[in-house]
């Protein structure tokens, strides 16, 4: 039988761009700041929807990183995938030319894929009185797995490369999936990640018929309050992160820097509902525990958690309800917060995000916090430390990144310190 010596796994590179920031350091200084990336939808006319606010990426310069005639091939949400990508091999400082492509992989995630390139072809399809002559590009453009083989194919990576697809845990899926190929030497790197791109007129339309969106249009840069008694749904988002896994003795070998070190990942499901999360949060409990083992630490070890807590009056509870039954008396030691207050809902991207904002809390010791939340819900468990108002410094020697998506999908990703 054969015997498998498990590798680890640091983190080398990264690349963000989000509706508060377009590269990792913008967007984890405004982040420790408390801003707010909501405000009015500027993509369409919004004036027959319940919700006419999101967060929105600003300023983003799409040529500036990919030529307009292939950029003309993809969905946003692959443009997108392809400069949070970028951004992180950059990071790395790899040297593409000597290190072995056979051995570096993409694995991407987008919980919806090409919603705009859909919907357009949809519109345009039905205008034209059901004749169909559909653009070549719809079906590359709207696939979700194109994102991990268009950056592949840009930088030559013949390693492993798939899409994964669990709603809103999608992007924890792919890291748990690339630190699992790496340390059982299948991979020396992965580009790890997700993408989201669905401020559309169906995205926002789908969800408010869920009524899963707040509807606070007379103050949208308030509207996602995690935790809050007067929260009334979450905020969509957009944009990517991007994340280089590598089996440390590649990274040491080639002299790349180490931000921080992966060390456990799981995945569960509640099996309870279509869209709601268990009540008393039975699969995160069982994802935060397998996680911790997975990465032989203890609950006492764990010192911050980013919360999926999207500002929804159910998924809130279930998911500190999961937090205090599992931790216990830990629990109050704990830091958590609510990142998704300022950037919104990314969706299959949310991970990725969140996972970057765990490793910049491991690496500088410091715990963003949760904006926009005045007065705690009665529904709220009492005594947690929710990181209200603003940043906090404290040793962060282990953080947790929580992701829950529809159909009971959890995701938890475990990040540390990195020590040598």
């Amino acid at each position: 039988m054969r015997t498998v010596t498990l590798r680890r796994v640091v983190i080398t590179g990264m690349g963000a761009i989000t509706p508060i920031g377009l590269d990792v350091n913008s967007f984890w200084e405004n982040l420790k700041a408390g801003k707010s990336g909501a405000g009015p939808i500027t993509r369409f006319d919004t004036t027959a929807f319940k919700t006419k606010f999101a967060c929105e990426l600003k300023g983003l310069d799409i040529e500036s990183y990919i030529e307009k005639k292939e950029a003309r091939k993809m969905d946003m949400f692959t443009q997108y995938a392809m400069i949070a990508a970028t951004q992180a091999i950059e990071n790395s400082g790899v040297n593409l030319e000597t290190v072995d492509r056979s051995k570096f992989g993409v694995i991407w995630a987008s919980g919806n894929g090409g919603m705009q390139t859909f919907e357009d072809q949809i519109v345009e399809f039905t205008q034209m009185n059901f004749v169909p002559k559909f653009n070549p590009f719809f079906i590359p453009r709207l696939i979700s797995d194109i994102a991990a083989g268009q950056i592949a194919i840009k930088y030559g990576l013949m390693g492993i490369n798939y899409c994964t697809v669990s709603a809103c845990a999608s992007s924890n899926s792919a890291l748990v999936d690339a630190f699992n190929y790496i340390r059982l030497g299948k991979a020396n790197m992965i580009v790890a990640g997700g993408s989201e791109s669905p401020v559309t007129r169906a995205g926002i339309a789908g969800f408010n018929a869920l009524k899963a969106l707040s509807t606070r249009n007379d103050d949208p840069e308030h509207a996602s309050r995690p935790f809050d008694k007067d929260r009334d749904g979450f905020v969509m988002g957009e944009g990517a992160g991007a994340i280089i896994l590598e089996d440390y003795d590649h990274a040491i070998a080639r002299g790349a820097t180490i931000y921080g070190e992966m060390v456990g990942g799981a995945m569960s499901c509640d099996a309870y509902h279509l869209t709601a999360t268990h009540p008393e949060g039975a699969g995160a409990q069982l994802g935060m525990k397998e996680a911790l083992d997975d990465a032989g630490l203890s609950l006492t070890d764990v010192d911050y958690i980013n919360a999926h807590a999207t500002s929804t009056p159910l998924g809130d509870v279930s998911e500190l309800k999961a937090i205090q039954t599992l931790f216990g008396e830990h629990a109050k030691k704990l830091n958590i917060s609510a990142t998704k207050s300022m950037t919104g809902h990314l969706l299959g991207a949310a991970g990725a995000i969140e996972a970057i904002a765990c490793i910049m809390a491991v690496k500088d010791d410091i715990v963003p916090p949760t904006i926009n939340t005045t007065e705690l819900g009665e529904d709220i468990p009492q005594g947690l430390n929710l990181t209200l108002g603003k940043a906090q410094q404290r040793t962060v020697n282990v953080a947790l990144s929580n992701t829950f998506g529809f159909g009971g999908h959890n995701a938890i990703a475990a990040f540390a310190k990195f020590k040598g």
